[in-house]
């Protein structure tokens, strides 16, 4: 009986996901498939610190924002721009060398905690009148996609200079994001972002083992 339940909950969960698609275009359908494929592949990239994190990543946030302007999500449509805008500044980023070394993953200091919650705020402030710009009802979803617009906005900063604190904030910012999208009828998203929080657990394991063994060589 019990394994009968489980069966029941995972149909239920698969014929939810199969509903959201049914009035949708197969390009949409094809779009967010190659969204969800190169997005799942930047962020392995980003726990193996591989320079592929980028124009992977740009691929998939160049996609994400077409999507999110269709259904009309700006505010992660406009962090999306953000993420396509940042993957340049990353991709440079990470080509640099300080002495001669590759720029290495630290923690951030002070002063950055400070920028970040700066880019926190200012993020929140900007996305909302990007609602407010397009006229948009603002709902309770809403906000919550402007709180996660500031989150994901310092994340990607952190990332880009490589701080380890990226991974927290991404894994925050994708453990609201999950049931977000599901609730939106973005289903494919959903489940990205699910295995994007899984992945943020594992580059956060990673990349704060890789700082120990820097601490310790110094």
């Amino acid at each position: 009986e019990l394994n009968t339940d489980k069966i029941r909950e995972a149909i239920i969960m698969i014929d939810f996901f199969i509903a959201q698609y049914k009035n949708a275009s197969n390009t949409q359908i094809f779009l967010e498939f190659v969204a969800f494929i190169f997005g799942i592949a930047s962020v392995y990239c980003a726990k193996k610190e591989h320079i592929l994190v980028y124009p992977l990543g740009l691929i998939s946030t160049v996609i994400t924002v077409y999507l999110l302007y269709q259904a009309q999500y700006f505010g992660d449509m406009t962090i999306n721009i953000y993420y396509s805008v940042m993957s340049i500044f990353g991709w440079y980023k990470w080509t640099q060398k300080i002495e001669e070394t590759p720029i290495a993953i630290s923690r951030t200091n002070l002063k950055q905690r400070w920028i970040g919650f700066g880019l926190f705020i200012f993020t929140v402030v900007i996305t909302y009148f990007v609602y407010i710009f397009f006229n948009y009802t603002l709902k309770i979803p809403n906000y919550i996609d402007i709180f996660t617009s500031g989150i994901f906005f310092t994340a990607m900063w952190y990332m880009a200079i490589k701080k380890i604190e990226n991974w927290t904030l991404w894994i925050i910012g994708d453990c609201i994001a999950v049931p977000l999208f599901a609730y939106r009828g973005l289903g494919m998203l959903s489940v990205q972002y699910l295995i994007f929080t899984i992945l943020a657990v594992l580059a956060y394991i990673e990349w704060r083992k890789i700082l120990n063994n820097n601490n310790q060589t110094l």
